[in-house]
This record gives C-alpha cells, sequence and structure tokens, in this order.
C-alpha cells in the first residue's frame, strides 16, 4: 500500500450540469473523494447572452486564468492530452502530488474546448479516452477516475470490484 498524501484539488467546469443523473453522480464522487483529499468544484458562472464561439473561448480563458495560482498543478482535460490507463492515473497522480505544488487545478472546458492560452499555462492535459463524451460526462467521468486513482493508490478493492 501506498502513503497518499492528501493535496487539496479544485475542479472548474465552464457551465453549469444540465442533467440531474450527472450531477447526482458528481455529488457521489465529490462526496467520496473527501475521504482522499480536499476536493472543491467550481462552475464558471453563466454567460448572460449567447457569444460566438471565439467570444465563449475569451470570457472561459479569463475565468480560468483568475481562478490560477502560480503555486497550482494545471491539467486540462483535452482529447489531445495524454492517454492513461487507470493504473497510469494512479501513479501519475502519486508522482506529480512530488512536484511542489500545493494544488491540482482542473480545467473541464466546454464542448468548444479550451483557448490556445490556457492550454499554454497548463502543466499537462490528459484524454479519457479516444472516444467522444460530451463535456456534461466528461465530469462524472472523470471524478470516477480520480476517485478509482486514489483507491488504488490506498490499496483499496473498489478498482476489482
Amino acid at each position: 500500500m501506498i502513503t497518499f498524501t492528501k493535496m487539496k484539488c479544485t475542479v472548474l467546469v465552464t457551465e453549469k450540469t444540465k442533467e440531474g443523473y450527472l450531477e447526482e453522480g458528481i455529488r457521489l464522487y465529490l462526496k467520496r473523494l473527501q475521504h482522499y483529499t480536499v476536493i472543491e468544484w467550481k462552475t464558471k458562472p453563466a454567460n448572460k447572452k449567447n457569444t460566438h464561439e471565439a467570444q465563449l473561448l475569451k470570457t472561459e480563458k479569463d475565468w480560468f486564468f483568475a481562478q490560477m495560482e502560480t503555486s497550482d498543478y494545471v491539467v486540462a482535460l483535452d482529447d489531445r492530452g495524454l492517454e492513461l490507463n487507470s493504473l497510469e492515473l494512479a501513479h501519475w497522480i502519486e508522482q506529480k502530488n512530488q512536484c511542489g505544488k500545493k494544488r491540482w487545478l482542473i480545467l473541464i472546458g466546454s464542448a468548444y474546448g479550451f483557448d490556445p492560452e490556457v492550454l499554454s499555462r497548463c502543466d499537462a492535459r490528459i484524454s479519457l479516452s479516444k472516444l467522444t463524451f460530451t463535456h456534461q460526462m466528461v465530469r462524472l467521468i472523470f471524478l470516477e477516475q480520480w476517485y478509482r486513482a486514489h483507491t488504488i493508490l490506498k490499496g483499496e478493492s473498489y478498482h476489482h470490484a
């Protein structure tokens, strides 16, 4: 069993989760993760008007940057990012926890992805799959995998359940 240090994690999402079943799953995994880490979920306030893709990405960029601190290890969930299986993700988390940063800052963008400036600030980019998921579903999938990784690091049976 690996000793795992509790490291704060903040997940930033660009809009409210719309589907009740996804929101219920998100709440479940946020609660479960509290046993392993301090976790915070922040949602960008909704745009009051329809905006074009470029304007939307700019407002999201501004919001992401307003949340960032220099001591953050920033990770974007990006379809062109590093692909890891669950065991690899667990060991990747363990390794990155030793980098001296104080907080994981996980960015989950909109259906349009991220402004290039946001990606250039990221310390890492992770892809959850070669499959395409809605940006709403990615939230729950990510939290389940983050939870699974923590249980792997603790040597718990969830991964094989």
